[in-house]
């Protein structure tokens, strides 16, 4: 059985830091993409970050570029989000997300939410002004 925990979720002020973590299990990781995306109240859920751990690529949306950082804990089967410099518009529930590298690479490596095969069950940030 495929399971994406997610964990890290909260509130906190502009500018400050939050780490986002998906634990994962059940399924082959050098054969999927993990990744992050969210959905803030009334938008459509969007592609945050991903890597693949296989050859350490990774991906970022223009709006999270220098603020987010994705890494892979192989030994703990573990995907990590930092996220610094915090912004209102950050604000959303954020899912832990797999892709199958095959999908991943039929779709010109572009993180969207159409090739997700399994879905973490979210946690909330909530950045305040």
């Amino acid at each position: 059985e495929v399971q994406l925990v997610e964990s890290g979720g909260g509130l906190v002020q502009a500018g400050g830091s939050l780490s986002l973590s998906c634990a994962a299990s059940g399924f082959t990781f050098d054969d999927h993409v993990v990744g992050w995306f969210r959905q803030a109240p009334g938008k459509e859920r969007e592609g945050v970050s991903c890597i693949w751990r296989s050859d350490g690529s990774t991906y970022y949306a223009d709006s999270v570029k220098g603020r987010f950082t994705i890494a892979s804990d192989n030994a703990k089967n573990t995907m990590v989000l930092q996220m610094n410099n915090l912004k209102p518009e950050d604000t959303a529930v954020y899912y832990c997300a797999t892709v199958p590298v095959r999908r991943w690479i039929y779709y010109g490596r572009n993180w969207r939410v159409g090739a997700v095969n399994y879905w973490g069950k979210g946690t909330l940030v909530t950045v305040s002004s």
